[in-house]
């Protein structure tokens, strides 16, 4: 079994547009959406477990919508919230969920800082119009993720290619810079692990 180090984690192999694929790096492509993405990075990282190996460092490349970065932005994510989680009929603030252990926003160190640092709100929807919870950028697995390297000690870096503006225009735009985006997350891989 492959269990690399680190461990590249997409949500869609669209994402990295085969590039990793062509030049052998393993990737997890875990789906699209927080649930899944939960469940496949926690069932990998198991399998390092069970191997009897130290858990890899995690790098989550994505592309992310925002109103703040314009189009073609590369982003370094070290603190994340969900979006979409609203408890506010119960008392909790936007973002919190309820009788959690963990903070609402999680935080990483910062491991990239020649990149802008960008706060990323996770939900399960593509976002079109303006977010309920403070956030940068907007996407549908980092907090997931970031919450099961949390709660498994597992070092987090999450870097992410603005495509859209999160508008109306979002899904169009989206499709058109994927390419772009591959090209800079294979760049940025190659960067981090010669550092």
């Amino acid at each position: 079994m492959n269990l690399p180090d680190p461990l590249v984690v997409f949500a869609l192999r669209m994402e990295s547009q085969d590039l990793f694929e062509r030049a052998a790096i393993p990737v997890l492509y875990c789906g699209v959406g927080k649930v899944n993405a939960a469940a496949a990075l926690t069932r990998r990282l198991a399998e390092y477990r069970h191997a009897g190996r130290r858990l890899p460092r995690v790098i989550n490349f994505g592309t992310v919508g925002s109103a703040k970065f314009p189009t073609g932005t590369v982003v370094a994510c070290h603190r994340f919230v969900q979006r979409d989680m609203d408890v506010t009929g119960l008392g909790f603030a936007p973002g919190e969920t309820p009788y959690d252990d963990l903070p609402g926003q999680l935080e990483f160190p910062v491991t990239c800082p020649d990149l802008p640092a960008a706060v990323c709100g996770t939900g399960d929807s593509f976002q079109t119009a303006a977010c309920p919870v403070p956030c940068d950028v907007v996407d549908m697995e980092a907090y997931a993720l970031a919450k099961v390297c949390t709660q498994e000690n597992a070092e987090f870096v999450c870097i992410k290619y603005v495509t859209d503006g999160a508008d109306h225009a979002a899904a169009d735009d989206w499709r058109e810079n994927l390419h772009r985006a591959a090209d800079e997350f294979l760049a940025w891989y190659h960067r981090l692990t010669q550092r």
